[in-house]
């Protein structure tokens, strides 16, 4: 779990002198706000592997989900290590967002219906799932779903200023 109010710091080497670092309310109404996330996992013979995937915030953690033999959900389970970004695919404009941490398997339903609530309230009816037996469910599949409270966050502004800020969580 973390605490909420992490350590913020701008760096100066990758930052524009009159830029300043922004604040984690900021970072987090970006991440709830995302519709699209990069997740990098690492197969086991230490290649990578990286796709994209839609998660919700809530509770102050990252959540999304796979198919249990999807490549991701089987990397998870030997190294469960993944950074999640997001952003905007410009040089000048926007800001981008690199979210690592650990992913940790949700399996109790009560808690499985909120995150399909709040999948179906940002994303709409096509990702409706049900719960049953620690999965969801859509259509003839099922999904694990995981967790990934972040240990470290950077942000980069693009644009005037450039910056580059980074939050890091205590871990309880």
């Amino acid at each position: 779990m973390t605490n909420r109010t992490p350590q913020t710091r701008i760096d100066p080497r990758y930052s524009d002198p009159g830029a300043s670092a922004t604040p984690w309310a900021e970072a987090e109404a970006l991440l709830r706000d995302a519709e699209l996330f990069w997740i990098s996992t690492v197969r086991p013979d230490g290649r990578p592997h990286v796709t994209p995937l839609p998660a919700v915030w809530s509770q102050d953690a990252l959540h999304f989900c796979t198919g249990p033999d999807e490549r991701k959900a089987r990397n998870i389970a030997e190294h469960p290590d993944v950074v999640l970004t997001t952003g905007t695919n410009t040089w000048n404009k926007g800001y981008d967002l690199v979210v690592e941490g650990a992913a940790v398997r949700v399996a109790d339903e009560a808690r499985l219906r909120e995150l399909a609530a709040a999948w179906e309230a940002k994303y709409g009816s096509f990702w409706h799932f049900e719960v049953r037996d620690g999965h969801f469910h859509h259509g003839p599949g099922r999904a694990v779903v995981f967790s990934v409270a972040p240990r470290t966050v950077f942000g980069f502004g693009k644009g005037q200023p450039f910056s580059q800020t980074r939050w890091r969580f205590d871990r309880s």
